[in-house]
Formats: C-alpha cells, sequence, structure tokens
C-alpha cells in the first residue's frame, strides 16, 4: 500500500498536536474485536512495540503474526465520515511516520533491514491495513474516489466489522509457500528486546511474564521470583538492554554472588547486544560483586539489580533495601515468595531431568559414581557440590580414581583463570551461572535449604543426591523436587 498523505484539512493543525505518549494505541472496541479475532485463530498480535536497530527505533502501533501468511501492519485512524467527506488524498514521497500520513513503507524498509543484517533474507512476507476507528463501510462508499482507489476496501478495517469480515480479509493474503514460519525466529528477531538464546543457541521469544517485567517500570523495591530454567537472569539482561535502548544515560548497575558469575554474565550481555545489532555503550551497564558494589564510588545509580539473592549475604541484602529504599531496585530469586511482584513461572528447560536419591557414605558414593559416569559421559559433563572440606577431600582422591583430570572450582578469581571443560569440583556458594548435564550433590545434610534447592536447578538432565541419613531436610527436597517434575 502507498504512503498517503491527507489533504485540505484545516483541522489538522489542532487535531494532530499530540505528544508522543499519544501515539500508543488504546484497547478500543475494534483493537479488542481484532484480539478476539487473533486469539481464535491463533494469530500472535503485538501492541504499541518498538523495533531497534543500530542506533534507530521505530515504533510499530500494531503488528499481527500470521505463520502461515506473515505480518500485517496496522495504521490507526480516529478520522470519521463528516472528517473525510470534503478531502481528497494524494500520494506522498519522503515522508516521516506522523498521525497525518499512512507510512508503511518506512516500516517495511526498516523491518527489512532488520531482517538482512541478521538473517540474510527479506524474512517473511509484510501486509498493510488500515484501521478505521470511526469509519464504517457503508461511510466508505461516498468518500472521493481517490481514497478507495489508494485505500482498497479489502485493506481497510472499519468500525462496524464483524470478526468473519477481519479475518476474511486477512486470510485474503497468499499463504506462504515454503511452510509455517517459526515465530521465535521472526518476532524474536524483530523484537531483540524479548528474545532468549540458549546455551545450545536456540532461539526462544520471551514469555507473557517476561515481557511485562522487561517493559515495566520500576520505581521502588521490587522482586522477581524465577522458576527453574524461567530465564530469569536472561530477563534481567534483557531488561537492562531496553532501559538503555530507552535512555542512553541511564546508569545501571547488576550484582552477581561471585566474580566468576560477573565474567560469564558480562560475556552473555555482549553476546545478546551483538547478535541484535543495537549499539550500547556495555560500560554503562556495570556486573560487579557485592564487594566492589560496596566499594564503588556514589555516582548516581538509575537502576540496581540484584540477582541470586539466595548466594548472597543477608546482611548485604537487608543494607541494599535500607540504603535504596526510595531507588528503583530489583531483588531476583529462585524461592517463590507469596508478595513477590512479578513471577516467571514457565521453564525452558526440559521436564524430564532424572532425579536420583542415593543413600550411602557421601564421598565414598561420590567417587564410584563420578567413576562409573566417566565410562559414558565425559568430564566436562559432570558437577560435583559439596562443602569445602569434601571437595578438597574429593579432589585428592579422584587422582586415583579417574584418568580426567578434576578442577576445584573457584569463583573469587576471573573466568579465564578457570577449566570449565574439566570435572568440576564446586562449593555451594559457588555454582551462580555455572550448570552441567550432570550434578551430583554432597553434604545436603550440612547445608540450608535454600543453597541445595539452588544447586538442584543447576543440573540439567541428571541429579544425584547423596546422603548418609534419613532426615526431614532429605523428605523435604524429595517432596519439592517430586512436585516440581510433575
Amino acid at each position: 500500500m502507498a504512503r498517503l498523505s491527507l489533504m485540505n484539512f484545516s483541522f489538522f493543525t489542532s487535531l494532530f498536536k499530540k505528544n508522543k505518549a499519544s501515539l500508543k494505541l488504546p484497547d478500543t472496541l475494534l483493537i479488542k474485536k481484532l484480539k478476539d479475532v487473533c486469539q481464535k485463530n491463533n494469530l500472535l498480535i503485538y501492541q504499541n512495540i518498538t523495533i531497534y536497530h543500530h542506533t534507530q527505533s521505530f515504533f510499530i502501533p500494531l503488528l499481527i503474526l500470521d505463520t502461515k501468511r506473515g505480518i500485517y501492519l496496522f495504521e490507526h485512524k480516529e478520522w470519521s465520515y463528516d472528517d473525510l467527506k470534503n478531502a481528497s488524498i494524494s500520494k506522498a514521497t519522503n515522508q516521516t511516520s506522523t498521525t497525518q500520513s499512512l507510512a508503511y513503507e518506512k516500516a517495511q524498509e526498516f523491518i527489512k533491514q532488520k531482517f538482512n543484517e541478521l538473517t540474510h533474507s527479506d524474512g517473511i512476507s509484510i501486509h498493510n491495513f488500515l484501521l478505521m476507528e470511526n469509519l464504517n463501510a457503508d461511510e466508505y462508499k461516498h468518500l472521493d474516489i481517490s481514497f478507495q482507489e489508494l485505500l482498497p476496501h479489502e485493506k481497510v478495517i472499519f468500525s462496524d466489522s464483524t470478526e468473519d469480515e477481519i479475518l476474511t480479509k486477512l486470510q485474503k493474503t497468499p499463504i506462504i509457500q515454503n511452510g509455517e514460519s517459526n515465530i521465535a525466529n521472526i518476532m524474536g528477531n524483530l523484537l531483540i528486546q524479548y528474545l532468549i538464546i540458549d546455551k545450545n543457541k536456540t532461539l526462544h521469544l520471551s514469555t507473557k511474564e517476561q515481557i511485562e517485567f522487561i517493559d515495566a517500570d520500576i520505581e521502588k523495591i521490587t522482586t522477581l521470583y524465577g522458576a527453574n530454567g524461567s530465564g530469569k537472569t536472561k530477563t534481567l539482561l534483557l531488561k537492562a538492554i531496553l532501559e538503555k535502548l530507552k535512555d542512553s544515560n541511564k546508569k545501571i548497575v547488576m550484582i552477581k554472588p561471585t566474580l566468576l558469575a560477573c565474567d560469564i554474565l558480562k560475556n552473555q550481555l555482549l553476546d545478546i547486544i551483538e547478535r541484535a545489532i543495537v549499539e550500547i555503550d556495555v560500560t554503562s551497564i556495570e556486573i560487579i560483586t557485592p564487594n566492589e558494589f560496596i566499594s564503588r564510588n556514589t555516582k548516581k545509580i538509575d537502576l540496581i539489580m540484584c540477582d541470586d539473592i539466595e548466594l548472597l549475604d543477608a546482611d548485604f541484602i537487608t543494607n541494599l533495601e535500607q540504603t535504596h529504599n526510595r531507588d528503583a531496585l530489583i531483588l531476583a530469586h529462585n524461592q517463590k515468595e507469596e508478595d513477590s511482584e512479578y513471577n516467571l513461572t514457565h521453564s525452558f528447560e526440559r521436564n524430564n531431568k532424572e532425579i536420583i536419591f542415593k543413600k550411602s557414605n557421601p564421598h565414598a558414593k561420590i567417587l564410584q559414581l563420578v567413576s562409573t559416569l566417566l565410562q559414558k559421559h565425559h568430564a566436562k559433563d559432570i558437577l560435583v557440590v559439596s562443602n569445602s572440606l569434601s571437595k578438597k577431600k574429593l579432589y585428592e582422591d579422584l587422582e586415583y580414581f579417574i584418568e580426567d583430570k578434576a578442577f576445584l572450582l573457584d569463583s573469587s578469581k576471573n573466568l579465564i583463570d578457570q577449566e570449565l571443560n574439566s570435572l568440576l569440583l564446586s562449593t555451594y556458594h559457588d555454582i551462580s551461572e555455572i550448570t552441567s548435564k550432570i550434578v551430583l550433590l554432597s553434604d545436603v545434610d550440612t547445608t540450608s535449604r535454600g543453597l541445595v534447592e539452588f544447586a538442584c536447578n543447576n543440573a540439567e538432565e541428571i541429579l544425584y543426591i547423596v546422603y548418609e541419613n534419613e532426615s526431614e531436610d532429605i523428605d523435604y527436597l524429595r517432596k519439592k523436587l517430586e512436585s516440581n517434575k510433575e
């Protein structure tokens, strides 16, 4: 559809003097009808979204994705019949998108440019429609012929359009010949602020819960709960990125429990920014430990995000809450609390993780399990978590049981000083951002429930829990893990 400009409207001067915030599309009766059509026909609708590319951004009031046909772009106009009955319409060139124009071409060019740089293709078919909030189908027939020529009837959704009529118009567009498109590959590449990339480089589009949090205006102390495999930490990174895209001057600090976890997260942040093709000063997103935060100078911080608070000192969290009780502070945790403002309940991980309880002498059993597992698995796929004393003893004895060299994880050191492709021995306090296919837990009876539960989440495929005696904690853990699996 061509880019259009309405002519001979004396009232436009006052009608369109609106601030930028008013461009957001409200939930009108027509929009709600369109949403009902989408819900009933497996179409995805996106309202008031912004696409970012390099240093540019493009606001789109309404977009619908039909994986069989492509993207539908909608411009929303409140023009009535009285506004239009004496007007004529002519093509306009080199015109930016405003409330006085239809700028589909500019939106299409921006979207195609984004796809081309990310996927080396034009992406998916794009179709254009116009939502006429205050014009019905009968009134349209009486408009100037120039309006009808440049805005064909089949491309206009009228105020009195029924759901069937809307669906018929949408489905007149041709079906994609090469089959359905992947939602994450389409919308994830466009809306990089909602794109989750897992460790296997698979793309996922953020859930509704994640998007709600990422888009939220945080002005006080706020809690975020992230279930096992919910992408909690990646959601925090996307939140930081979006805040920087909206305001490049914003200062953001993210606190992680260990230096190693900070390094891993910095690498993830760089990967996301490079993958998204946006320009952000990453130095203005600080990722630091609690000690670094305490010794930090008193420069202004606009947003503080504290992740994995289960692994942090309780006094540090209390002091943080008291010191920044009027600031934008996010406390993110793995343990569900009733008063959490935001809850991420969806899991991106496989839900058939094998959980095995072993009642035996922990030290001897861990040695025997590791030796057996190495017959079928790589050393880098195994993580053993225990207390400091057991960690040291296991390291000494493993020399006699296995050929592969074990590595003592030290999260107080940088990533460059670690050997993460080895069989890892770690304490419960060191495992922030450390996951493995197989995790063996020891000393569970002398470790807090919170730390043990946190460690359970670090297993991707198989979790061994080795304990010496039955106890309330073991019984609690068994029931908790069984309920999570269900």
